[in-house]
């Protein structure tokens, strides 16, 4: 592939071919120019019978989707736009952990690129208070059991004009001089989600409680007054105090104290919005 009328190069796909296997144990990385959705075509790999660490990118993702059945489209060769197939053995109660668990790494990842970077309840990553990153993690019923497939957006050289709404951003926006290369960057992704993932799926109580302190000390919206929009029709509002073992937000409100969870919500936003 050559790049893009806008000067957008490529994914290596030999780079990321070669890439350390220490860095990405067990990861299978493929290259799609043109989908629909990363999340569909995972899905049904998975329910074909694919192993755990299959990652698919697409170069331009057409009818993406988000929380509550969203959609978006955005440039080609403008984003990292992919999906990696899970299946994760902890009990399936610490599921909902799993979108936060991915915000926090892909947050922690672009730290170490120096994007002061955040999460938002539940699973958006922010620079400059703006959404540079959304996560969508769906399970999948198989016949080895039940997957998950992590589906993960991050705009990365969008201009102001490209994004598609007031209140996104991108990694070029933040940061005009430049931005990581896109295959770089995709390693660095994979890497620190898959080693947050591991710790999580191999250290009990404890590396969930590490999580936990990890994510509340990430999050933006910890502390902050918030305004919690419920798919009723209802709106819940209060101050964001922490998240329970449930990985549910916990709001303090005039009628005491609420825990909410991602499935329970159409958006959190800051009370004064």
């Amino acid at each position: 592939m050559t790049s893009d009328p806008a000067g957008r190069p490529p994914l290596d796909a030999e780079r990321l071919a070669a890439a350390d296997p220490d860095l990405l144990p067990g990861l299978r990385v493929e290259v799609v120019d043109r989908t629909p959705s990363t999340n569909a075509v995972v899905t049904e790999r998975a329910q074909s019978g694919e192993a755990e660490g299959l990652v698919v990118v697409a170069e331009h993702q057409t009818a993406g989707r988000g929380r509550l059945d969203r959609t978006w489209e955005t440039p080609a060769r403008s984003g990292l736009t992919f999906s990696l197939l899970l299946r994760p053995t902890v009990p399936t109660q610490s599921w909902p952990w799993l979108p936060l668990l991915v915000g926090y790494a892909v947050a922690k990842a672009l730290k170490a690129h120096r994007f002061d970077a955040s999460v938002k309840w539940p699973n958006d990553v922010l620079l400059d208070g703006r959404k540079v990153a959304g996560i969508l993690v769906e399970r999948v019923d198989t016949d080895t059991g039940p997957a998950a497939v992590v589906g993960i957006g991050l705009n990365v050289g969008m201009t102001a004009d490209e994004l598609p709404v007031p209140e996104a951003t991108s990694l070029l926006v933040a940061s005009p001089a430049g931005v990581p290369d896109r295959t770089g960057l995709l390693i660095s992704l994979l890497a620190s989600v898959w080693e947050s993932y591991t710790a999580w799926q191999e250290g009990g109580d404890l590396a969930g409680n590490r999580l936990a302190e990890s994510y509340v000390a990430a999050c933006a919206t910890i502390g902050s007054q918030v305004r919690v929009e419920l798919p009723a029709g209802g709106e819940l509002t209060g101050t964001a105090t922490g998240i329970d073992p449930s990985g549910r937000l916990l709001v303090e409100h005039a009628g005491g104290r609420t825990a909410v969870s991602a499935g329970d919500v159409v958006h959190v936003r800051a009370a004064d919005r």
